[in-house]
């Protein structure tokens, strides 16, 4: 886990601190701020944010909640609403560039796609959002595939969503499998961690 006083990991303006696993590795220019939750050998890359900041009226700022063996790639934004939290399930992959906003909650393995969007949705187990997807307003039912470019915005929508193949699916935890080994690897080379 990064020191308290590293500038990576630290504390929101109304004091909540994020309490991430010792087994995780993040990125030296990841930002991980306020009431974040960090499970088990989850992989957070290169300037990521993970952001718990914004307060509802009655000062209570909602959680991020990262799951185990998750990975949060390059550039990914992941930020509550206020009051409003974000909950990503085990396994899951969060790609380049991608933003989950709150309030989302991601199932277990699902796919979140190079510059995809989840904003106000949820997703069932094993959702894959392909490159540059859009869903938001709505609820995903398990193991569906978001098509490239496509927004998903009505329930209509998201009903007509086929299911994702079965090669996307290895593809999928092929994705989570790398990343947990990368994490692994990095946390040995950095010294944080011995296997």
């Amino acid at each position: 886990m990064m020191k308290e006083a590293d500038s990576t990991v630290r504390p929101n303006a109304r004091g909540d601190r994020p309490r991430v696993d010792p087994t995780a590795f993040i990125h030296p220019t990841a930002q991980i701020i306020g009431n974040v939750r960090i499970g088990r050998r989850v992989f957070v890359g290169p300037y990521a944010v993970i952001r718990a900041d914004e307060h509802d009226r009655d000062g209570r700022v909602a959680p991020v909640v990262i799951g185990d063996d998750c990975n949060i790639q390059d550039g990914v934004i992941v930020h509550t609403l206020a009051g409003r939290e974000v909950h990503v399930g085990r396994e899951c992959s969060l790609s380049h560039g991608c933003i989950v906003h709150g309030p989302a909650r991601l199932g277990e393995g699902c796919f979140v796609g190079f510059r995809a969007v989840v904003f106000r949705a949820e997703l069932g187990r094993n959702v894959l959002v392909d490159t540059s997807g859009v869903v938001q307003d709505v609820v995903l039912g398990d193991g569906v595939k978001v098509p490239p470019g496509r927004a998903i915005t009505s329930p209509e929508a998201a009903a007509a969503l086929a299911a994702a193949p079965a090669e996307a699916r290895r593809f999928m935890q092929q994705v989570v499998r790398m990343n947990v080994s990368l994490a692994d690897g990095y946390r040995v080379q950095a010294g944080q961690f011995a296997p």
